[in-house]
């Protein structure tokens, strides 16, 4: 039933396009005996109009509407009548002078096969748009487990995969490459006094508030518990420690307030900043760790 109220008009129109043949040929001919009647054709040209007449619903109930569906119903149709009006020509006998017969009969055909060329051609761009788009999200799915389940970063295996990359086009492109890790003092006491759902969300509004203050460019990942690291392509130790301060001032003066009783979290995190020399990813994190552990217990405020 839905699929007659969605194409009631296409299938109207083509039914009586066809009755108005039927009744032409009725009207200027004469039906002809039973002997008279080559039943070879009729299966034929009969059998194909009516393959032609499935072809053209399967496509009405299997595609939504739009100029793909439209060109290839439009071709199914006109090849469709084409065959009928052959079919026709079996049962009823014409005069000899009439000539427009065999408009009727063959000008519907090329046309039909015309546009459903270009409907599959249509089709063809249609498809290969969408296996990209579907390459895409089935390569997210493939790689579903390198992202955190908490936080819209990456995490350590996908830092490492990105960092190893990045590596790799610093030393051809000869640029500076380097790391900066954020980390939150005293977390575990806000797990400890709110709950780990609280620690979660404060998880959640960091890496936002990180992701916001970080460039374009910018990889931000989430390395472990309340780590964050970003690698920082084309950049100078100096500038990354510039970077750094800046997100340990968002982090200092974030108004995160529990979810239970609105009470804002003064938070802090300790920052530090190591550009590439010749590390592989291993080398370079394991100096980043050991940076952000002395600047731990230094506890160095940016101005």
């Amino acid at each position: 039933m839905k699929f007659l109220r969605l194409h009631t008009l296409t299938l109207l129109g083509l039914a009586f396009v066809a009755n108005l043949g039927l009744q032409v040929y009725l009207a200027t001919g004469q039906i002809k005996t039973w002997a008279e009647i080559n039943w070879m054709d009729v299966a034929g040209e009969g059998g194909s109009a009516a393959l032609a007449l499935v072809w053209l619903i399967m496509l009405l109930h299997s595609r939504p509407a739009g100029r793909v569906t439209r060109l290839l119903a439009l071709g199914l149709a006109c090849v469709f009548f084409s065959w009928w009006m052959d079919t026709l020509d079996e049962f009823i006998h014409l005069p000899e002078l009439a000539a427009w017969d065999n408009w009727l009969e063959t000008a519907p055909m090329p046309i039909g096969l015309m546009l459903i060329t270009l409907g599959i051609y249509h089709l063809n761009q249609e498809q290969r748009a969408i296996s990209q788009q579907m390459s895409k999200r089935e390569k997210g799915f493939r790689e579903h487990r390198l992202f955190d389940k908490l936080t819209p970063l990456g995490a350590a295996e996908y830092l490492r995969q990105q960092l190893q990359l990045a590596l790799v086009q610093a030393r051809e492109q000869a640029q500076p490459l380097s790391l900066v890790a954020v980390d939150l003092d005293d977390f575990s006491a806000i797990n400890q006094r709110f709950g780990q759902t609280e620690g979660d969300a404060v998880l959640q509004a960091v890496a936002h508030l990180l992701l916001l203050n970080l460039r374009q460019q910018d990889l931000l990942c989430r390395l472990a518990g309340d780590r964050f690291v970003a690698v920082l392509p084309n950049t100078g130790e100096a500038q990354a420690r510039s970077i750094a301060c800046e997100l340990q001032r968002a982090v200092d003066s974030l108004a995160h307030r529990t979810e239970q009783h609105g009470e804002r979290l003064h938070l802090q995190a300790s920052t530090v900043a190591v550009m590439a020399i010749d590390d592989d990813p291993e080398q370079l994190l394991k100096r980043l760790n050991l940076g952000l552990a002395k600047a731990k217990q230094q506890l160095p405020r940016c101005a």
